[in-house]
């Protein structure tokens, strides 16, 4: 018998335990992976289940059921879906802010139909922000996770776990050979599930910025007691961000007179309550700290 790593042997361990609650999804305009996280609940990708409203789940063991739509946010790129009858019990879920780049993920789907089928890998890095398009709508996914665990058409909704086997991101794209990014487990996340649960929709405030984590100058740092901030890699056109002056480069210290260091930080406030309310954000821009004021509007689905 040839002897098992130890890095296999958690592979192994990973995709026994996640494995049985990953269902390959079908519904009327595509198919994609979804993951049971509540007792007769799926988690899923929107972009899976775009204007769809019901489908059939398929599991590991051959078993069916059928599922309706309860509720969709594209901003986070997650759906909730409802199963009529018995379906496997939920995965124990992490939570993604304790990950560290370099760490063991694993992912489990069902890429190009190919049912059950687990890929493994690395946090290649954390808090990316994805831009992504809806009809003339622009908006971005923020604070995603990177691995580079293979993903393929058909894994998007389906697990990454840690190897403890704790579900800690839904996937949700590939965006280039060997990149493969999935939505966080974490508390925000769970206040959009819940929120969809209880509403079938998320009232989401939208700025329109792609960032990334970048450390402060050391200068800027003392002064502030802040160790990081968030470098804006993008600004949508048209977007709140856009009209209120920020600019690609500009190094954001403050939203809402919060530190932020994360996308999770601007994320947290985004939610019904800051539509239309006035939104002070500090940057540092050519050395100089600047404020600039932006109007989150409500993200349209349309």
């Amino acid at each position: 018998m040839v002897a098992v790593d130890e890095y296999s042997k958690t592979v192994i361990s990973v995709a026994k335990s996640v494995t049985p609650h990953v269902a390959s999804v079908r519904l009327e305009n595509g198919s994609g992976s979804a993951v049971v996280f509540e007792n007769g609940r799926l988690l899923t990708n929107a972009h899976v289940v775009a204007n769809a409203r019901r489908g059939t789940a398929t599991f590991a063991d051959g078993s069916d059921a059928s599922f309706e739509v309860v509720g969709v946010d594209p901003l986070s790129d997650l759906a909730v879906l409802s199963a009529r009858g018995e379906i496997p019990p939920p995965a124990t879920l992490g939570n993604a802010d304790n990950l560290e780049v370099g760490q063991l993920v694993v992912a489990v789907g069902n890429p190009l139909g190919l049912n059950g089928s687990v890929t493994a890998g690395v946090v290649s890095a954390l808090g990316r922000a994805l831009p992504v398009r809806q009809g003339k709508a622009g908006r971005v996914i923020e604070d995603v996770i990177q691995t580079d665990a293979a993903l393929n058409p058909g894994n998007s909704g389906g697990a990454l776990a840690d190897s403890d086997g704790r579900v800690v991101g839904i996937n949700t794209a590939v965006a280039g050979f060997g990149l493969g990014l999935a939505v966080p487990v974490n508390v925000t996340t769970m206040r959009i599930v819940q929120t969809l649960i209880a509403d079938g929709r998320v009232r989401r405030a939208y700025l329109g910025l792609v960032s990334m984590p970048a450390p402060l100058p050391d200068e800027v740092a003392e002064r502030t007691g802040q160790k990081a901030g968030l470098r804006v890699v993008e600004v949508v056109t048209g977007s709140p961000a856009h009209k209120a002056g920020l600019h690609s480069g500009d190094l954001v210290l403050t939203v809402g007179r919060k530190q932020v260091s994360d996308a999770q930080g601007i994320q947290k406030q985004l939610f019904a309550d800051a539509i239309g309310a006035e939104l002070p954000v500090t940057v540092l821009r050519g050395g100089a700290m600047v404020d600039v004021f932006a109007t989150p509007t409500e993200l349209s689905v349309r």
